[in-house]
């Protein structure tokens, strides 16, 4: 284990204290090292009420599990600032500074981004006022909860045909709001819809308002008639939270949802000291995905030290 007579040198710095964040900090607690978690506090399934397809902790509330997780963490002595916020980063020969929103600033021999995204969503109003509750994005995440229910899935982009179609597993009444989907509907995917017994709706939502019996009403431009639904899917445009290693060069993933860091297998970015996991590299990633990747960054960030204290060693003459 590397002791520091200085308090504010670490190990690692976690910068997130998400699943992946936390599963990272887990790794290097456990392997004896001084560990850092920084934790904003807005994990992004914040809005849900539940978590599933997480093995173990299927329905458990997304803050009742991060709670374990802190505890579980400072039991191999990682210190958790809750609360906390990261305003820069600084690169060094053989450290990184890691600067507070109020000045303070620590130094570190290794840093995992777990910071996550946000979901921008299309400005329809009442979106947002339902999102993680009725407004959805994950069948996996949520379609059993809202199965055999009236579902419609307001496309974005021509990528939401595949959203599209998945629904369709969870029920037979699906009603796709196609003014996103471009190119993507063509003949054939016209064809594939309709003989699924899909729904095609070709006006423009411009407002989905809740009732008071619960269900939803998708408001089409025109004033056409509503269309009433149980719950609606849709996917925002995914922000990735890597404004602080933004201008460092690092290489980067170009993708049709956006340019994403790029990682290797262990979560770390061209930057040798700097790791990366979670929805901040991979949108698509549910919360056991995450927690795979941030052990793996874990793990990566502990061989690291493990051979630069050998050559550390070696060069002192230890």
């Amino acid at each position: 284990m590397t002791r520091h007579n200085d308090r504010d040198m670490w190990d690692a710095v976690v910068v997130g204290g998400g699943a992946a964040g936390l599963s990272a900090a887990l790794m290097l607690g456990r392997a004896r090292r001084r560990t850092l978690v920084i934790d904003e506090g807005r994990p992004r399934n914040r809005f849900a009420h539940e978590m599933h397809g997480v093995l173990g902790h299927d329905g458990v509330a997304p803050a009742d599990f991060l709670e374990r997780g802190r505890r579980e963490v400072r039991a191999y002595g990682v210190e958790v600032r809750e609360g906390a916020r990261v305003s820069r980063l600084e690169a060094g020969d053989r450290e990184l500074r890691v600067e507070f929103e109020g000045g303070r600033s620590v130094t570190t021999r290794a840093l995992v981004l777990a910071t996550g995204i946000t979901d921008e969503l299309p400005a329809i109003p009442g979106l947002a006022e339902g999102w993680g509750s009725t407004v959805l994005h994950c069948p996996y995440c949520h379609g059993w909860e809202v199965r055999g229910e009236r579902l419609g899935v307001l496309t974005t982009s021509p990528a939401g045909l595949h959203q599209a179609e998945l629904v369709r597993q969870w029920s037979d009444d699906v009603t796709v709001f196609a003014d996103g989907l471009g190119s993507a509907l063509d003949d054939d995917a016209r064809a594939r819809l309709a003989a699924r017994g899909v729904r095609l709706v070709g006006d423009r939502v411009v407002e989905v308002r809740a009732r008071p019996d619960g269900a939803l009403e998708a408001r089409l431009q025109g004033d056409r008639t509503p269309v009433v639904l149980d719950a609606i899917f849709t996917a925002g445009a995914p922000r990735p939270h890597d404004a602080l290693v933004r201008d460092w060069g690092l290489a980067r993933t170009e993708t049709a949802l956006g340019s994403f860091l790029a990682v290797d297998q262990s979560g770390r970015t061209s930057h040798e000291r700097v790791w990366a996991a979670g929805n901040v590299v991979s949108p698509f990633a549910t919360v056991p995905v995450s927690m795979a990747a941030g052990s793996m960054a874990g793990a990566g960030v502990n061989a690291f030290l493990v051979g630069e204290d050998a050559r550390r060693a070696v060069g002192d003459g230890v």
